[in-house]
């Protein structure tokens, strides 16, 4: 989804009860990045550091700061080392669906329960995973990922692979990963990522917004509302195409190919509504992977993920006068009751005129 730069990977602790073979790669692998964790200080301090990783760590440490300072949010001591990875990607993540319903496999461990993805580190562990779904009739989709959380259960680095990032992106995805340890509801990923979608994004704008500078700042204040308008476009775009298929999946006199025949017809209005009516209004993403990557019901509703309801979220902000960290606590305290917290967001109005003047365009594929 995010942002992608933005998609999180949720990578399972204690697998117990998984293929004990998968469970030892990410094992080893998971040991390898927490060996080679330098703390941020110090590769900010060395001489040998490039001036963009430099900058970049700094801001980091700054993003995090002022989001336990200033949000309240449980930052616990993640992302304040740095790991240099060996490529651009971290771990690639297999999600898959059934192809005429919008059903996801799901896998389940513990402390995080049932999600609809699972993480590879080798790409082709991950490819081998989706011809076997796909044998068996699945829609599937493998994505890569640049960063993750273990929520809190251990100190989660900075990957190398995150610094590809612009720097709005790259403080979107702190704090998008961070949101995970202050909020999460076993069992309900679409809620998980929606809300760190929203977080990353709201708490990012008003980082960059609320910093003393101009110049450069008053770039990434615009650039980050600019990215907020457009995933909530995206939303809703989404939403819509979401619904479309539900309501075609839903008909009963329907058999199975006639509904696989029907949903490339909207699969294809979707494409092209898409690319003449949602794409041209975005100001400072483009959501490009949309076009390029397979449409089917895995990626639809991977996508969905990260963006189901972000209206919503943000009017939910707006009901309190703006307050992020109010709203967030409202989300908090239906978790904590057991409650659905998507049942406590309000209905919002569709995505209205944007306010906020254009910025520079930057390229993201955080829809995929």
């Amino acid at each position: 989804m995010r942002r992608l730069a933005l998609p999180a990977l949720l990578l399972p602790l204690l697998l117990a009860g998984c293929n004990p073979v998968y469970v030892l790669k990410a094992g080893v692998q998971q040991a390898k990045i927490l060996a080679a964790r330098t703390p941020i200080p110090e590769v900010v301090a060395d001489p040998t550091t490039d001036e963009d990783t430099r900058g970049k760590l700094i801001m980091v440490l700054e993003a995090r700061r002022w989001a336990a300072e200033e949000l309240g949010l449980d930052v616990g001591t993640s992302y304040t080392t740095f790991v240099r990875m060996p490529s651009d990607t971290l771990s690639h993540i297999l999600s898959a669906a059934y192809q005429d319903r919008f059903a996801a496999k799901t896998w389940w461990f513990p402390v995080v329960g049932r999600v609809p993805y699972k993480g590879y580190f080798e790409l082709e562990d991950a490819r081998a995973a989706a011809r076997g779904l796909e044998a068996d009739g699945f829609d599937t989709w493998i994505r890569p990922t640049t960063a993750y959380s273990t929520l809190g259960w251990f100190s989660d680095p900075v990957m190398s692979t995150l610094l590809r990032n612009d720097t709005v992106g790259l403080v979107e995805t702190i704090l998008h990963e961070i949101s995970h340890q202050h909020l999460f509801v076993p069992g309900n990923g679409r809620f998980n990522e929606s809300f760190a979608t929203w977080v990353g994004n709201a708490a990012a704008i008003q980082f960059f917004c609320q910093r003393e500078g101009g110049g450069q700042d008053t770039v990434w204040c615009n650039r980050s509302r600019g990215r907020w308008q457009d995933a909530m476009r995206f939303s809703v775009f989404l939403d819509g195409v979401v619904d479309e298929l539900a309501a075609l999946y839903a008909r009963p006199e329907l058999d199975t190919p006639e509904v696989l025949a029907q949903r490339e017809v909207v699969f294809a209005e979707a494409l092209e509504r898409f690319r003449t009516e949602v794409q041209p209004e975005f100001m400072a993403t483009t959501y490009g992977s949309f076009l390029t990557t397979p449409l089917n019901n895995a990626t639809l509703l991977s996508r969905m993920l990260y963006y189901h309801r972000l209206r919503d979220f943000q009017a939910l902000q707006e009901a309190h006068g703006g307050d992020l960290v109010a709203a967030i606590e409202v989300l908090r305290a239906a978790g904590e009751r057991g409650e659905d917290p998507f049942s406590v967001l309000p209905q919002a109005p569709p995505v209205a005129a944007d306010p906020v003047d254009p910025v520079e365009s930057a390229p993201d594929d955080s829809a995929g």
